[in-house]
């Protein structure tokens, strides 16, 4: 809880405002203990890398994913100080979900997909495994593993854009989502203008709100007894508890729509845009590049985020 992504207009502030932050997750941390296993959380997440050039260095995983998983898996490891047991958590990715609506190529999302996996046994970091919908299904092309999904886990639209009009977390999202897709889609090549692009994003972020939610049911049942973490912020009292993987001021940036930047000694996680306007160094690694080394302060204030990542081996 105290690496928590919250909403800016949260009315819980800091690690813990009651015992409400805690509730919903407490039985299943309450069971393993009970039984002498490991917790295991379940975060959907690293679905691919942003479509978006000036927010990412490429499309496969880089530091900023190299230092977010080594902060996972720490923090597993510092669970198991407190919990003989220790700590799992499944990187449950989400990528193939819904590529084909956020502009991700599928060769793409493989290869993202096998990097996060030899990012995991290059540093060997134990606590962390992955999931995906290659797994569930196995020899079915992409197109049918969603169909699939949503045959058994899909909600109707006209539920979502009730929720949403009805405002609280859900509208909260579906604007953080078209936030990402618009941001993602606005490149040089850009064929329409960016009222058109806005009203495109607009009605895509109902099918990729429409594709997470039915993620979410599939993985509920696959794994009842996890707790269950975000990527997104998350409100007091939620079922979900949204985490921060590395320093970021902005409540809603993720690995695989920034990059690392260096700056004394610890990353924080800005746009590529950002980086190169502050003049900041590129680092390469095995050939490709890997994150930016800051000359002077970030460019944006990190003041309030909630953990940092020192650079992994």
């Amino acid at each position: 809880m105290k690496h928590r992504r919250s909403p800016a207009r949260c009315a819980c502030k800091g690690a813990l405002c009651s015992d409400a932050c805690v509730r919903p997750h407490l039985d299943r941390v309450a069971r393993a203990v009970e039984r002498a296993q490991p917790i295991v959380f379940i975060l959907p997440s690293f679905p691919g890398k942003s479509p978006n050039p000036a927010k990412v260095l490429g499309p496969m995983p880089d530091m900023a994913e190299r230092a977010s998983l080594t902060f996972l898996n720490t923090l597993c490891r510092k669970i198991g100080e407190r919990h003989a047991p220790g700590a799992r958590l499944i990187l449950c990715s989400d990528g193939r979900v819904f590529s084909d609506a956020v502009g991700l190529h599928e060769p793409d999302v493989t290869a993202y997909q096998r990097g996060i996996e030899s990012i995991i046994e290059e540093l060997r970091l134990e606590a962390l495994s992955t999931f995906n919908l290659d797994d569930l299904f196995p020899g079915c092309d992409f197109a049918e593993m969603r169909s699939r999904l949503m045959a058994r886990h899909g909600r109707p639209l006209d539920d979502l854009r009730a929720a949403v009009r009805a405002g609280g977390e859900a509208r909260q999202i579906y604007c953080g989502i078209t936030r990402f897709l618009f941001e993602d889609a606005l490149r040089p090549d850009l064929g329409i203008s960016r009222t058109a692009l806005q009203k495109l994003c607009r009605e895509r972020a109902y099918h990729v709100v429409q594709r997470s939610k039915a993620w979410d049911g599939l993985l509920a049942g696959e794994f009842p007894d996890a707790v269950r973490l975000s990527i997104h912020p998350q409100g007091c009292g939620s079922g979900k508890i949204g985490i921060h993987m590395m320093a970021t001021a902005d409540e809603w940036l993720t690995p695989w729509h920034g990059v690392a930047a260096l700056a004394n000694g610890s990353f924080t996680l800005i746009k590529r845009r950002e980086a190169e306007a502050a003049g900041a160094r590129m680092v390469f690694r095995d050939g490709r590049p890997s994150h930016y080394v800051l000359r002077a302060a970030s460019p944006r204030d990190p003041t309030g985020a909630v953990c940092g990542a020192k650079e992994p081996k």
